[in-house]
């Protein structure tokens, strides 16, 4: 369910959400904001305490997610110097849902004062060295779902123009951030295909081929609508299965939720230290 508003054009929907956001967590405002994806629900309790939680259903422009490990839910915290919106679970859009609807919950948070957005996700791993459980810090990312979050109504006077550089989309800076918490950490180049079914072995082949050594059904709208509106962006993919034809087994989600949970501990203890490190 989406709750109704005044109004249909995405950026203002943001801001009429934002000022909610703001009027119920208070001050100061969030200056990080972190999307909690698919296998990453264990890690929200391990950031510490929170001052304030809340559901998303009676936010403006909030869709409830459909799928297993996505509760749809926000809380406010403190983490170091500090003050985190963790956003627990996302819509995708496979679930029927627009990319506007989709990156909403991000251009909230950057519009209600984050500067920093961290964007995790599962992935599936194109690269046969790969094993779940382990962190990949995202490059890049090949947006191959056939839509841009900047497309639709041009944005209102105040904000940048839809014609976006997105040569410096995942700064350096922020990975090297990361690496200093873990150096063995490594990087790769995000694939955002549409799902919801997986992969096939061709498809996967021909992945391999374009640059991807990760596969995922997210993430990149989201890392689109933050830079445009100016914030900078970390992406961590968790790889929690193998690719199709690079797997000896069959897919399944569950197996995805599996390996968030025996990876929560280590990946608390990436972020924690990325949080200290900003």
């Amino acid at each position: 369910m989406t709750v109704a508003s005044a109004t249909s054009n995405p950026y203002e929907l943001a801001a009429e959400s934002a000022a909610e956001v703001t009027r119920w967590a208070g001050a100061p405002p969030h200056d990080v904001a972190i999307v909690l994806g698919s296998g990453w629900q264990g890690v929200a309790d391990g950031l510490g305490t929170a001052e304030a939680e809340r559901a998303t259903a009676d936010l403006p422009g909030f869709a409830a997610p459909t799928v297993a490990g996505h509760h749809g839910q926000l809380r406010s915290l403190r983490v170091g110097d500090h003050r985190v919106l963790l956003l627990i679970g996302r819509t995708h859009l496979y679930e029927g849902r627009s990319p506007a609807e989709v990156v909403h919950p991000v251009r909230t948070a950057v519009i209600a004062g984050a500067r920093v957005v961290v964007l995790t996700n599962a992935a599936g791993g194109l690269d046969p060295a790969m094993r779940p459980g382990q962190a990949v810090l995202i490059r890049d990312h090949l947006n191959l779902m056939g839509a841009s979050p900047l497309g639709g109504p041009a944005p209102p006077a105040g904000y940048r123009g839809r014609f976006v550089d997105l040569t410096d989309l995942y700064p350096a800076r922020l990975r090297a951030l990361a690496k200093q918490v873990d150096p063995t950490l490594t990087e790769g180049v995000y694939a955002a295909l549409g799902g919801p079914h997986y992969e096939t072995p061709a498809e996967v082949a021909m992945l391999r081929r374009a640059g991807a050594d990760l596969v995922g059904m997210s993430t990149a709208f989201e890392a689109i609508a933050a830079h445009h509106l100016g914030a900078s962006v970390l992406g961590i993919s968790l790889v929690t299965n193998l690719a199709a034809g690079v797997s000896p087994t069959p897919l399944d989600h569950e197996e995805v939720l599996a390996a968030g949970a025996a990876a929560a501990p280590y990946l608390v203890e990436l972020l924690s230290g990325v949080l200290s490190a900003l």
